[in-house]
């Protein structure tokens, strides 16, 4: 018995809407990647770090950095890309101040034009595989020269743009605190006005995370076009500050609370958010700083699991 006309087309619709009902189910790989940020030479050895699947990795250094090769920050960085490279994972350089400098406190200086730009040309020779470059990392953080600078740090943007024009560069690497919408509006500004046309920003969104709100993310978004880096970012389970004070108490469930939050509530709010780096691997029990995925004795945290479980859509 042969089907009529009409059942056949019935079916054949049927059909259509099976396959457009599945291709608006959010898939895994159209979500953010997830690297880690973290200057742990060990975690590329770490028995936890490979069942994440981890493809980025993200490191900070001195702006002079190539113009000193014999320096300890060179040596461990050396050491730190052998491991990331034959793990193939992809390295993001972001460059900060001098290791000399002492920030917030003297001295706390801006490299000149020609000094930056010389230094960025050793750093391309030294090393011709990075190509993901940030020029300044955490450029709107009092603990950096350009904190009330947005405008050189437009031409710092604009000497590594011009050095490697195939790079990947993050135009501006900024910090979710209380001059965010000012110093950003003025860098687009400026940027555009230059007809930089910078297409993809970093955001440190700890106090978004952390204080369960999302003023910082929709403030970068707002005032920029692009793509949008979560560079720096995770759950808090401790901080005290340079001066003693206890900003954070130390508690695993609220760091996991936030990092909960990181994936389900900021990570959806818009699709021009394409990685996150969370920060960072392991707590170190001498730092005043604790976001580590492991704990002082190497054991997973439940951030652990979390970040694991967005990877693989769990």
């Amino acid at each position: 018995m042969r089907p009529s006309r009409l059942s056949c087309r019935m079916a054949a619709l049927l059909l259509a809407a099976v396959v457009v009902g599945l291709s608006l189910v959010p898939s895994a790989q159209a979500r953010p990647g997830v690297g880690i940020s973290d200057q742990n030479l060990s975690m590329f050895s770490n028995p936890l770090f490979p069942p994440l699947g981890i493809k980025y990795v993200r490191y900070i250094l001195p702006w002079d950095i190539a113009l000193q090769p014999d320096s300890l920050s060179s040596v461990a960085f050396d050491q730190w890309l052998a491991a990331a490279q034959a793990s193939n994972k992809q390295v993001l350089v972001a460059f900060e101040h001098s290791a000399g400098d002492n920030c917030p406190h003297e001295p706390c200086t801006k490299p000149s034009e020609p000094d930056y730009a010389r230094a960025i040309k050793a750093f391309r020779a030294k090393y011709p595989t990075i190509r993901y470059l940030s020029p300044w990392n955490e450029a709107n953080a009092p603990t950096q020269p350009t904190y009330r600078d947005p405008v050189q740090a437009v031409q710092y943007f604009k000497i590594v743009k011009q050095q490697c024009r195939r790079c990947t560069i993050v135009a501006a690497d900024v910090l979710d605190n209380s001059i965010l919408s000012r110093w950003i509006g003025t860098f687009a500004s400026v940027a555009e006005s230059q007809r930089l046309r910078p297409r993809l920003w970093g955001l440190h969104n700890w106090g978004d995370v952390n204080h369960f709100q999302t003023d910082g993310v929709r403030t970068v978004l707002d005032a920029t076009k692009g793509s949008v880096w979560l560079t720096e970012t995770g759950g808090i389970v401790s901080f005290q500050t340079a001066d003693g004070r206890q900003n954070f108490h130390p508690s695993d469930a609220r760091a996991t609370k936030a990092m909960r939050y990181l994936f389900r509530k900021i990570v959806p709010i818009s699709k021009r958010i394409k990685r996150i780096y969370v920060y960072n691997w392991l707590s170190q029990p001498a730092n005043r700083w604790d976001t580590g995925l492991l704990d002082h004795g190497g054991h997973a945290r439940t951030m652990y699991r979390i970040v694991d479980d967005y990877i693989h859509g769990r």
